[in-house]
């Protein structure tokens, strides 16, 4: 009788202690339709107080833009992103920045895109035809949780998505929870929460699949996780248990006869 309810107690801990193969496939909703398509909406990145901009200026006539353009710093081993920071422009509490030749620029608000026909505007005063290229050089992103390398990452290209920001953090780990994933995002000051179901594909198409600058993506851990966590820890851990009590139903056992 003894053995019997150790048995029962040791499967009842192996089924709480172990994911479900629904629980860890992604997209499982794919088998039912096509893919949704990303939102065509989408726009390009705000800019805002803080932020550092790589900007870029061209002409048809170079000499034109020399007082539009400050000395940069000269690397022997190519310019990586750090030197690239300290080259850029950041935007100030009052949200502009100071460009060579045209002092103070309001710039926050804009997207970047707009910021590029600002600036091309205010240069055509001065140079035929400009052409302005500005990018966000401090786009983050953090990632924390069960993924396998969680940590804050930044982002050069001007377009990133979820599902990149979750491969660069190395992706899930078994033990984290799919269906219930965590976006936190600040816009215009206002701190905005989203819970986003992985194992599904509805939420493609909305404004959560491309990332914005800032965002917080955090990954809960499943309930086999939480579970083991609070009373035994891990399989290596059950497994001396079950040993132990197997063993003392031994001597019991043999004691009683």
């Amino acid at each position: 009788m003894m053995k019997k309810s150790i048995l029962f107690v040791l499967t009842a801990i192996l089924a709480v202690s172990c994911a479900t193969r629904k629980d860890v496939i992604y997209f499982q909703d794919l088998e039912k339709g096509s893919i949704p398509q990303p939102d065509p909406s989408y726009t390009y990145p705000k800019i805002q107080i803080g932020d550092i901009l790589k900007i870029d200026i061209t002409a048809m006539q170079e000499e034109a833009l020399i007082p539009f353009r400050f000395e940069k710093i000269e690397m022997n081993q190519g310019r990586n992103l750090e030197v690239m920071k300290l080259e850029g422009y950041e935007v100030g509490k009052d949200g502009t920045i100071n460009y060579p030749g045209l002092g103070d620029v309001k710039l926050a608000g804009m997207t970047t895109r707009e910021a590029q026909k600002h600036l091309e505007g205010l240069l055509s005063e001065n140079i035929i035809n400009p052409s302005v290229k500005v990018r966000l050089l401090n786009f983050q992103v953090t990632v924390l949780g069960e993924v396998n390398n969680p940590g804050t990452y930044t982002i050069t290209e001007e377009r990133v998505t979820l599902p990149q920001v979750l491969g660069l953090a190395g992706d899930f780990t078994i033990k984290g929870r799919r269906d219930n994933v965590l976006i936190i995002r600040e816009v215009n000051n206002v701190r905005q929460e989203v819970r986003i179901d992985f194992t599904k594909t509805d939420w493609m198409n909305g404004p959560y699949f491309h990332m914005k600058q800032n965002d917080v993506v955090y990954v809960e851990p499943n309930n086999p996780k939480v579970k083991s966590a609070g009373y035994i820890g891990n399989v290596g851990t059950i497994l001396s248990v079950v040993s132990i009590l197997l063993s003392a139903t031994v001597i019991i056992v043999n004691a009683s006869k």
